[in-house]
């Protein structure tokens, strides 16, 4: 269901995720799609969760376990950079809903919290891989809004550019 509710998201924005929407997409009841999630909410959080999950467990594949927070900020950096219309349309729809009601913005908040937490400020290798963290999610963002449009070829230059912050150790 989620699967369905993501490419509803896609093609019809956060407006068209309904349960029936939902359930005629799925081929069942909007009941059935009612008993999963209760209500939107319950879904919308389903969605986030998965995404954000989606997005951890790729920063883990990219990053070496135990490598501490420089690795993982090149994870995390790497991850960031894998931009696809997929991705774009998960971001938009995860954008949109979460301006559409507070209730899920604290969750976000408290993961952006973890991984703003991980940086000593103290350390110049951390405040670079903090920097570089900043830089993947601003130009992530910007692209994910439409607000640029770029070929492939300029988006790995950028994100080249950006692991270049945190590979002069």
């Amino acid at each position: 269901m989620l699967d369905v509710a993501e490419e509803i998201v896609r093609r019809g924005g956060a407006t068209a995720l309904t349960f029936e929407n939902v359930a005629g997409a799925a081929g069942i009841t909007k009941g059935g799609v009612q008993y999963c999630f209760g209500d939107k909410d319950g879904l919308v959080a389903a969605m986030i969760d998965r995404w954000v999950a989606a997005f951890d467990a790729e920063v883990e594949r990219n990053s070496t376990a135990g490598g501490g927070t420089l690795d993982m900020t090149r994870g995390y950096v790497i991850a960031s950079g894998r931009f696809d219309a997929t991705t774009q349309a998960k971001m938009v729809g995860m954008l949109v809903t979460l301006l559409q009601t507070n209730k899920h913005l604290p969750n976000i908040r408290k993961w952006y919290a973890g991984w703003i937490g991980k940086f000593n400020t103290i350390s110049e290798l951390d405040r670079r891989a903090r920097t570089a963290f900043f830089a993947a999610e601003g130009a992530f963002f910007v692209r994910s809004l439409g607000l640029i449009e770029m070929d492939q070829t300029a988006w790995e230059a950028i994100f080249d550019d950006i692991l270049e912050i945190i590979s002069s150790e």
